[in-house]
């Protein structure tokens, strides 16, 4: 067998080609100013974060994809999940770097820009699809009819980035589908879907959760009119208020705003995260508790990063007109704003209640570590 050749650190890296691609579109580096390449930098820095990104997630999605998910494989999509909170964490540093640059520097060069963006990138459009956003909660880009079109090369060919993300769509299940999945198995009160009684189990579990937020709903109302109510229009607002939380805790465990086809499948689904979450100390629950913070952190690390790039663009150059003919920050506000993905897990936390007025588990033992 031939031995491999040892390799130095430039070869093993790279290194020389990679510094030899921050030239943009001149012919040579030395044509640009400062400020030009480390903007190009930055940018490729953050195209290397989401290709970790994604690796992380399709190794995620993979394993929650599995028909049966082995317990002992959940603290590796925790760490793959806490890795991509990290990179997204990092990338949103980068933007401290680009706000040194001031908004006639970065004038200089902007026009070479047009008619690209930062929507353009590929990876970024990966991650969202991979991740499991549909597309009905997409915000248009600009004129075009479907955020492919604005992945399409200036004179309307298709392009790399196009294919690119083309190939992802066909990359199924998404990570949501295939978390839903899994989460939807969840044994509520010892019981799974497909066992016997299994549907009734579930509706006697909601019923006895919405009892526990009838409880805090009056208790929190009785403090709250004690406290606050200084006029009878007051404790009526109050009562209101209150019961309209009521009436969403209903609404969201019987999944009365979920299709009549899928509404048995969203029902078993957010009775399960809310089991589960409510219940996370018992063995057997206790990794799939970190999975859902681990869901929710990276989710809420990609919308700070979103976030902290509007701030830093309306920062550098305010309220311009993008450079792919975008809203430019007003775009990227909305974003930061309405693309959730994980919506169930985030609306459970409205609903999660105080421990003293959960439903008892009705045999804590099978949740403990003989079981699994």
């Amino acid at each position: 067998m031939e031995r491999a050749r040892p390799a130095n650190y430039w070869e093993y890296i790279q290194v020389e080609r990679l510094l030899a691609l921050q030239s943009g579109i001149a012919a040579n580096e030395a044509e640009l100013g400062d400020d030009e390449v480390r903007f190009i930098v930055i940018h490729q820095i953050d195209e290397l974060w989401f290709k970790l990104v994604l690796r992380e997630l399709a190794t995620a999605r993979d394993l929650f994809a599995r028909p049966r998910v082995p317990e002992d494989a959940l603290a590796g999509a925790v760490n793959a999940l806490k890795r991509v909170t990290i990179c997204f964490e990092l990338a949103a540093q980068h933007f401290r770097l680009m706000e040194t640059m001031r908004t006639q520097d970065y004038l200089e060069f902007r026009d070479k820009l047009n008619p690209a963006s930062g929507f353009q990138s590929a990876q970024m459009r990966e991650i969202e699809v991979l991740m499991g956003l549909p597309d009905a909660d997409r915000i248009p880009f600009g004129n075009e009819g479907s955020y492919l079109d604005a992945l399409n090369s200036h004179d309307g060919s298709p392009s790399p980035a196009r294919a690119r993300v083309e190939r992802r769509l066909r990359d199924l299940p998404t990570l949501k589908a295939a978390v839903d999945g899994w989460l939807h198995r969840t044994p509520i009160q010892g019981s799974s879907p497909g066992d016997p009684g299994d549907a009734q189990v579930v509706a006697d579990w909601a019923a006895s959760y919405l009892r526990g937020h009838e409880a805090l709903c009056e208790r929190a109302l009785q403090h709250a009119v004690r406290v606050q109510a200084l006029t009878p229009a007051d404790e009526q607002r109050l009562r209101s208020r209150y019961q309209g939380q009521l009436q969403g805790a209903r609404r969201h465990l019987l999944a009365e705003d979920a299709p009549a086809e899928r509404r048995e499948f969203v029902a078993r689904l957010r009775a399960a995260i809310l089991f589960l979450d409510s219940n996370r100390t018992l063995p057997l629950l206790s990794w799939p508790g970190q999975i859902i913070d681990g869901l929710i952190e990276c989710e809420q690390a990609m919308l700070a990063f979103r976030q902290r790039h509007a701030r830093m663009v309306e920062r550098v150059i305010g309220r311009r007109v993008g450079t792919g003919g975008s809203d430019g920050v007003a775009y990227l506000d909305q974003t930061a704003l309405k693309y959730r993905v994980f919506t169930e897990i985030w609306a459970a936390r409205t609903l999660l209640l105080p421990k003293d007025l959960c439903p008892p588990v009705a045999d804590p033992a099978w949740y403990g570590l003989a079981h699994s």
